[in-house]
């Protein structure tokens, strides 16, 4: 039981990194934005955000697993470091030299050809965080989770202070006596600007506190390895930008496909801040993956290690489903991390709750084709979840709006994880408990729509019933699984 105390422990400390992040961004900017700007103004930075995620997976190529996989295969790890540094720092270069020629004509593209300046902003953030992409990955496979987290949490930190001082301080202070100096570098019109700006300042700090991790040592690239790692790693750039089509797709083609006449924007913006109430799962599955995939590789050449991944899935999954049920079960609280005005979309929440945990077991099951070398089949069975993806949200998203491109997510995920699964038993076969994980699923749901065809007199009644449905839940685990209470008492000590 070390192995899995110990993964459980880097998800835990990487959940330092992650979940305060992600916890001040939920409970902090994601109300703060919903509320100082219009549903159509935050369909924009929803919009603009969904690009981001495209061009990390980009600019990063898959060089982040392959420096996973090449760092525990290879002598030298130092070389491949360095190596794969070298190639990044060349692309990235590259890409800035071209955001910057062709700036003007990217945001006619857009569709924001009246704001360039939005398309560099946001272009300098994704630059600067695709960079320091691989050092955050060095820092993950030599353990260092605490480090992994401070610095994780400065930046959500410096991108709060900024934030509020472009919305608050400054527009306070703003023409009045003895601030003149504000006009220098102050625009009240540049409205939604201030978002990314903040967010470029913060990752600018970022870097600068990661320089101890960005040392290359030149005479160690080795282009013949650099090679090598490209035809591991170029496949997994496949997978990255069909896996972000399937994020980012429903985000554009809502802008898209709805008819003007039912206010495509502002279904948009009531879109992205509900799809943000199944943040708790999506921060779950960061953290999970940031801790599982140095785990998988250091793993990878035992005796047990099928048995060990087909167990880490299992407890994966129980996991998801215990977030599910808090955040379905206590919704009525949850809401209010948004606006008012947004609570008329919270009926997806359920829809992209389960669709994100099926992505997380997505990428679980993942693992049979990084470390068998196949990872030109995860670029077919992510391509395949686009073209769903697609296909879906044209069929569902004109006829049901942001709705249509929930149950769009969903399929699309489920087919994934369908195919993933039998592909998988074929080539490298590990023995997941399909019966017990389906068994707890089945009783996951039945809990909420029983939650849901239940009519409660009160508040209080309706959060005590749903508490003691938690807690029976809980309590099937603890004896399926056998799970003692000092095992609980252990693992909080560690």
């Amino acid at each position: 039981m070390q192995q899995y105390k110990k993964l459980a422990g880097q998800t835990a400390l990487y959940g330092l990194g992650t979940i305060v992040p992600r916890f001040l961004n939920y409970v902090v900017l994601t109300p703060f934005y919903t509320n100082i700007f219009s549903v159509e103004q935050y369909g924009i930075v929803t919009n603009l955000y969904a690009y981001v995620v495209f061009l990390l997976i980009l600019l990063t190529y898959g060089l982040e697993t392959g420096y996973f996989r090449f760092t525990k295969s290879e002598d030298e790890p130092r070389k491949v470091y360095s190596t794969i540094m070298s190639s990044l720092f060349t692309s990235t270069l590259l890409f800035v030299v071209i955001i910057l020629i062709f700036n003007p004509s990217i945001a006619r593209v857009l569709d924001y050809p009246d704001r360039p300046y939005l398309v560099v902003l946001f272009s300098m953030v994704v630059a600067i965080d695709a960079f320091s992409a691989v050092p955050f990955a060095k820092l993950r496979f030599e353990e260092k989770a605490k480090k992994f987290g401070y610095l994780k949490i400065f930046n959500v930190v410096v991108n709060l202070f900024f934030n509020f001082l472009f919305y608050i301080a400054f527009p306070h202070f703003y023409g009045q006596a003895g601030f003149e100096f504000l006009s220098a570098v102050y625009d009240p019109s540049l409205g939604v600007a201030y978002v990314f700006l903040s967010n470029l300042l913060a990752s600018f700090f970022t870097l600068l506190l990661l320089l101890p991790e960005l040392k290359i040592s030149v005479g160690l690239v080795d282009t013949g390895l650099l090679k090598r790692i490209l035809k591991y790693s170029m496949p997994l750039l496949v997978v990255g930008m069909a896996g972000t089509i399937n994020e980012v797709a429903d985000k554009e083609l809502i802008k898209q496909l709805v008819p003007d006449d039912e206010q495509p924007m502002r279904q948009l913006g009531i879109y992205g801040a509900n799809y943000k109430l199944g943040m708790l799962m999506t921060i779950f599955i960061q953290m999970f993956r940031y801790a599982a995939e140095p785990f998988y590789f250091s793993k990878m050449k035992d005796y047990d290690a099928r048995d060990v991944y087909a167990r880490v899935m299992r407890y994966f999954f129980l996991f998801g489903l215990l977030i599910f049920l808090v955040v379905m079960l206590y919704l009525d609280i949850f809401k209010w991390f948004i606006a008012e005005k947004h609570h008329v979309g919270l009926h997806i929440v359920p829809i992209i709750l389960i669709a994100n945990l099926f992505l997380g077991v997505n990428y679980n099951l993942s693992i049979w084709y990084k470390l068998s070398n196949l990872t030109r089949y995860g670029a077919v069975i992510s391509l395949m979840g686009a073209g769903v993806t697609l296909l879906m949200n044209f069929l569902l998203v004109p006829v049901y709006g942001y709705e249509g491109a929930a149950w769009a997510t969903l399929i699309c995920y489920f087919s994934m994880m369908v195919v993933s699964y039998f592909m998988g038993r074929a080539h490298y076969r590990i023995p997941y408990s399909v019966g017990s994980i389906f068994l707890y699923a089945v009783i996951a749901l039945g809990i909420y729509f029983a939650t849901q065809w239940i009519h409660y007199p009160g508040t209080f009644l309706k959060y005590l019933i749903n508490s003691l449905f938690l807690l029976a839940f809980i309590g099937v685990i603890f004896v399926k699984e056998n799970i003692r209470p000092g095992d609980v008492r252990e693992f909080l000590r560690r």
